[in-house]
């Protein structure tokens, strides 16, 4: 059989630690081919072989049939390979146009930039691809979904014929998942050769031909999609079996721990209201959700309760005693965990090693201090002890640069940081965003876990399997108000869409549904 990629035997080290043990991945021309491991299995790696970011200490790569040699992306560029990197590579300060033709400027004689064919070119892919985009809008000023069809762009644009891409869906709301999915499938059917790495096995039953296992930097195997269960799939992959339904117990709500009153926030541009007039509770013994499309004043409403905005009015409540003006940390010593959206701008400090990136919110404490002179000894027991419990994987242990682990398991060092200083109140925004089925599961039920100690649980999802399964109650918010307040059994999934499109709303920030 013919293929147009293979990877054959390929083992990628750094120092001691095998990223990559003797691994062997053949594609296909014109499939959708998906590549499927835990957190720190090595997908991303042996892509970035491929993609020619490492090169590999054994083993060969083909393409086509014929022995290359892939040094650098540009090697990479020239065989037709493109990649959507799971942290994307874009220029903030470019406009959408400059980030597509960067590296492949038209200049006239005199070395002016030259844009009208490749505007042309980018229009006619963006509507071809049905991606409704503003070329000279800012990246800085559009959504992380905008980003990620700038990068499939950019890939298009380069007329590669293979294309990966690293945890496409990571950042995506349901809606922007199944968009892309279709344009996957429409590119497959035009020729192209998809490797689609993912943990989440709906996605692959949706859109992969057929599906590659890696565990711990090994291959396991190679499976037709259609014929396979993912109870198979991610039992090859976690290396047990693994429950698809969360169990909780039925617990009844206690007094509150967490109140927002009246909460209005304005755009610092515009001075529109993002948050208007928000407020609820969230109770002692109880998981509440907030649910919606990304860009709906989610993120701000977050920033506004944990301190990273100041809300124009209103208030935050913290066991009764008003919050609103106090500082992050005190906030956090108050008993506020927080588990934020974006890991990298505010859960970590990147060029900071593991062991200083858990002991962030308490490197001031006793435990870890004396007289201004960090404990050591002390903080390595401590990081050792929380990478044990929570399964955090990577190279060199507490001493790992963060920068270099795998996404999955930088998002395990925050939830690992924020739950073990036993906190009042817990606010997670998509906590299990890019980890694996067997990391997802045990999230899952560290939150359950906290609830049932009478913690309370503040959780923003956009997965919507995610919100039915966990939450006691839903909250739905469109265009900076609360539309909907549910219980999960009171409520589909279908008629929850509709709140979050803003095709239906209950009246007085929905509290009359509870």
């Amino acid at each position: 059989m013919d293929y147009i990629i293979e990877m054959n035997h390929i083992t990628k080290q750094f120092g001691d630690f095998k990223a990559n043990d003797d691994i062997t991945l053949k594609v296909k021309k014109g499939e959708i081919h998906a590549l499927l491991g835990e957190n720190g299995a090595g997908k991303s790696t042996l892509m970035s072989v491929l993609f020619g970011l490492y090169r590999p200490e054994q083993g060969e790569i083909k393409i086509n049939g014929k022995k290359v040699d892939i040094n650098n992306p540009n090697d990479a560029n020239k065989l037709g390979i493109g990649m959507v990197h799971q942290h994307f590579k874009l220029v903030h300060n470019f406009t959408v146009l400059e980030s597509i033709i960067l590296g492949r400027e038209d200049t006239s004689l005199f070395g002016i930039l030259k844009t009208d064919k490749a505007r042309k070119k980018i229009l006619d892919l963006s509507q071809k691809y049905n991606f409704k985009i503003d070329l000279d809008a800012y990246i800085s000023d559009i959504t992380v979904g905008m980003q990620q069809r700038v990068e499939i762009l950019k890939m298009l644009y380069c007329d590669n014929d293979i294309l990966i891409f690293d945890e496409p869906t990571a950042v995506l709301t349901p809606q922007e998942i199944e968009q892309l999915i279709k344009v996957m499938k429409q590119l497959a059917d035009e020729g192209k050769s998809i490797i689609f790495i993912t943990h989440k096995l709906n996605e692959i039953k949706a859109a992969a031909d057929r599906c590659s296992v890696l565990r711990k930097g090994k291959y396991i195997g190679t499976i037709d999609v259609k014929t396979t269960t993912k109870e198979v799939m991610s039992e090859m992959m976690v290396g047990r079996k693994v429950s698809f339904t969360v169990k909780k117990k039925d617990i009844k709500p206690g007094a509150s721990i967490l109140e927002v009153k009246n909460l209005i926030l304005k755009s610092k541009h515009s001075g529109k209201n993002i948050l208007n007039d928000v407020s609820f509770q969230v109770r002692e013994g109880e998981i509440v959700c907030i649910a919606g499309i990304d860009g709906n004043g989610q993120s701000e409403l977050i920033y506004s309760i944990t301190g990273l905005r100041q809300p124009d009015s209103g208030q935050v409540f913290l066991n009764g005693r008003d919050i609103t003006k106090e500082s992050i940390r005190k906030k956090s010593d108050s008993g506020m965990a927080h588990i934020p959206e974006d890991r990298h701008k505010h859960g970590l400090v990147l060029d900071f090693n593991l062991q200083e990136n858990l002991i962030l919110k308490t490197y001031y404490s006793k435990r870890f201090q004396k007289n201004g002179f960090l404990k050591f000894d002390a903080i390595n027991e401590y990081a050792d002890e929380l990478i044990k419990n929570f399964d955090i994987r990577s190279g060199k242990g507490a001493y790992s640069i963060v920068r270099g682990m795998s996404g999955g398991n930088q998002q395990k060092a925050v939830i690992a940081r924020e739950l073990d200083r036993n906190p009042e109140v817990i606010i997670a925004v998509q906590p299990v965003r890019g980890l694996d089925v067997g990391a997802v599961e045990y999230i899952h039920h560290r939150l359950i876990e906290q609830r049932d100690s009478e913690k309370a649980v503040l959780l923003v999802s956009f997965e919507l399997d995610e919100v039915m399964d966990i939450s006691d109650r839903i909250i739905v918010m469109y265009e900076g108000e609360i539309v909907g307040n549910f219980k999960p059994g009171d409520i589909t999934v279908e008629e929850l869409g509709l709140y979050m499109s803003g095709a239906k709303r209950s009246g007085g920030n929905g509290e009359n549904k509870v």
